[in-house]
């Protein structure tokens, strides 16, 4: 059974429609995908619809950017109940502080000549998506000021850019209380990826498992093999599980539906735990 509990639709920040990369799992072979767009439901209905009509199992979910004492976490949230106020109210607020950041990037860019209009990444990011950066980044491919969203982020998008700007994000350990509370189950995303900047300590990580988080998503691309290695003796010691999944964001990363997948076992312990009444969408 090929299970992989982590992409992203043009929704949020990734490069095709909610139905298309569940086609696109389908056509890789997965059995079960999750949809886990960043802040957002809104991918939800069409992904389910494309799912019952390919035969491929749905775990609806949802990647929440939280921080911690400044440093960014984020947390896959599934199978949650939409419409929970408290976790409804945060995702509000951080999908709306995305879009202000998200101007006040593209305004620090113009004034310095750089090719961006704020229409421009709306009309790319397209109706009601969670804009973030790569939407940035995809105007900025098609003015001809760099050639690929991975030159944008290295050019004027990095953390630590001029033109960078934060967004509000809620603290992770209340993140995941919230999560817990609207009945879903809550995994930390590439809890180690070094490479991405700072990550939190061991001590925050157990601080997120006694308020509820249930696993770390252990075997992502962007884990070394040492930091794969130390998500899944950490889990063990806190008595979580570890998963496995790709971050697919179509042709916005290089990430391949299916590179890295979660056993069975996980899933089933992902569905027993939920208490939202949000189940797994099966054909």
């Amino acid at each position: 059974m090929q299970i992989d509990l982590h992409t992203h639709s043009s929704a949020s920040d990734g490069t095709q429609l909610p139905a298309e990369v569940v086609r696109s799992a389908a056509q890789a072979g997965l059995d079960v995908v999750a949809l886990t767009d960043h802040d957002t439901y809104s991918g939800w209905p069409a992904a389910e619809a494309a799912a019952l009509e390919l035969g491929v199992d749905l775990v609806r979910g949802v990647e929440i950017s939280c921080t911690h004492r400044g440093i960014s976490v984020h947390l896959l949230a599934y199978l949650v109940d939409p419409e929970h106020p408290g976790l409804h109210a945060e995702l509000v607020r951080a999908k709306d502080s995305r879009e202000t950041r998200v101007a006040r990037m593209v305004a620090a860019m113009a004034a310095d000549g750089i090719p961006v209009s704020l229409e421009q990444v709306h009309a790319l990011a397209g109706e009601g998506a969670t804009l973030g950066r790569p939407h940035i980044a995809d105007a900025l491919v098609e003015s001809g000021y760099v050639g690929t969203r991975d030159e944008a982020f290295a050019e004027v998008l990095r953390n630590g850019s001029p033109y960078y700007a934060s967004h509000y994000a809620p603290d992770a350990v209340r993140a995941v209380e919230l999560v817990r509370a609207a009945g879903g189950v809550p995994v930390m995303a590439h809890p180690f990826a070094n490479a991405r900047g700072w990550t939190v300590a061991d001590e925050v990580v157990a601080e997120m498992a006694d308020a509820g988080l249930a696993g770390l998503e252990a075997d992502h691309r962007d884990h070394s093999t040492r930091e794969r290695a130390h998500a899944h003796t950490l889990a063990a010691r806190l008595g979580m599980f570890t998963t496995g999944s790709s971050d697919y964001h179509g042709t916005g990363k290089q990430n391949r539906l299916g590179e890295n997948t979660t056993a069975p076992e996980v899933l089933k312990q992902i569905e027993d735990e939920a208490t939202s009444g949000v189940g797994v969408v099966s054909a």
